[in-house]
């Protein structure tokens, strides 16, 4: 009896983990960061501004802070657990969309996307993140693709959110209301989670990290930094990160602006991304558990990289199913990074690897969009763009194919 109740007490925990990131990422994942790109072509519109100009708000706002919250929200994590920095980040994540909704100057705009970015690093995938690994060893995979559901649903439904509120009330009020929507669904959650006590743990793979400087106190990030697999990680999710963030900012701007898609169109497009994202998750969540975590990144990087020129090139007729395609590398993309991070370095640290790692992915999440859209700007076309894009995800999958080889499992009694 004694051991049954802390078995159920730690799967209610773990269920409640699972919710928690669930509507998190469903929240500042799925309506803030793909809901934005549904209302830049209306900034365009209405105030006259370029495509670089609307893309940039989200450059500047994460290279300014990823640099300056990554890591050091990574080191809260470590040392504080991730709810208190959870909670913050839902507040100031929802607010930030209440002021788009309103902003009518490009300083307005910058000031409240930088709220969004900060709102995305202390509420969104980072601390979801340690959360999960911190209460899942087997199953990681599986409870990391269902608590990823979240974004996919989210993105999903959020265009044809958008759409209906905008065509009802404006898009600015449908701002204000999405930003509302998102604290309302993601902070009670947030709220009652516990978190798991997985100090000293190091917990993941052969090649997990030992856990160097544990008895006398001291970090044991240089183990960590000294590695190259650290170095092919950071690269391959920085460059594959940077093509799917460049082609979901700006496939709406893209699809009514290039193609000729009205705003229903567009927005049935996006939604079919993120639906074919449900899909990418619970598969690759799946496999991560049963195949070599290395096998299974790989496959998303070279669906990702396949499919960029598919969304770009196909006919209107095809572009529903180059949507879906995309979706599913897009599904797996953020998913199987921590998943790799915690087989290669273990749990001790995972706070502090992936503070750097969402950094520099932050990095090319900002630049690569804005680079999309300057060049589109200049050329009158988004060729130059996609290849760019298509590039920048075989260099992922290239990175990613020189990350260690994991030893052949022991068989199970």
């Amino acid at each position: 009896m004694t051991s049954e109740a802390p078995d159920a007490s730690r799967k209610r925990n773990q269920g409640l983990a699972v919710t928690t990131a669930f509507f998190a990422l469903f929240s500042i994942v799925g309506i803030a960061l793909y809901g934005l790109p549904f209302f830049y072509d209306f900034f365009v519109r209405d105030l006259g501004w370029t495509r670089q100009q609307v893309t940039s708000g989200n450059a500047l706002s994460k290279l300014i802070v990823g640099p300056l919250f990554g890591f050091f929200a990574g080191m809260f994590i470590d040392r504080f657990g991730p709810r208190r920095l959870m909670l913050a980040g839902i507040l100031v994540a929802g607010l930030a969309l209440v002021g788009l909704g309103g902003a009518a100057t490009l300083f307005a705009f910058y000031a409240f996307y930088l709220m969004n970015a900060v709102g995305n690093v202390c509420g969104g995938p980072l601390p979801n993140q340690v959360l999960l690994s911190g209460w899942f060893e087997g199953g990681r995979g599986k409870a990391m693709g269902v608590a990823y559901l979240g974004i996919g649903i989210g993105g999903m439904l959020v265009p044809q959110m958008a759409h209906a509120l905008e065509a009802a009330l404006g898009w600015r009020t449908a701002l204000m209301i999405l930003g509302v929507l998102m604290v309302v669904i993601a902070f009670p959650a947030a709220w009652f989670v516990r978190e798991a006590g997985t100090g000293g743990r190091t917990a993941g793979g052969p090649h997990a990290v030992p856990e160097e400087g544990a008895r006398d106190g001291t970090p044991g990030m240089g183990a960590v930094l000294r590695r190259p697999a650290f170095y092919f990680l950071a690269i391959g999710s920085m460059v594959s990160i940077g093509a799917v963030g460049g082609t979901m900012q700006n496939l709406k701007l893209y699809l009514t602006g290039d193609r000729g898609l009205g705003q229903g169109d567009a927005a049935n497009v996006a939604s079919l991304v993120l639906f074919g994202s449900l899909a990418g998750r619970l598969l690759m969540g799946w496999l991560a558990d049963r195949w070599a975590k290395k096998s299974v990144m790989l496959l998303i990087y070279v669906i990702v990289a396949a499919s960029v020129p598919l969304v770009a090139l196909a006919p209107r007729g095809a572009l529903w199913a180059a949507a879906l395609v995309f979706g599913l590398g897009l599904g797996g993309e953020y998913m199987i990074i921590p998943l790799m991070a915690a087989e290669l370095f273990g749990l001790r640290l995972m706070g502090r690897v992936m503070g750097i790692i969402v950094t520099a992915d932050s990095v090319a999440e900002a630049m690569v969009p804005m680079g999309v859209a300057a060049l589109r700007d200049r050329s009158g076309s988004y060729a130059p763009g996609f290849t760019l894009l298509v590039a920048l995800a075989v260099l992922g999958a290239l990175a990613v194919s020189f990350l260690p080889r994991p030893r052949p499992a022991e068989p199970r009694s």
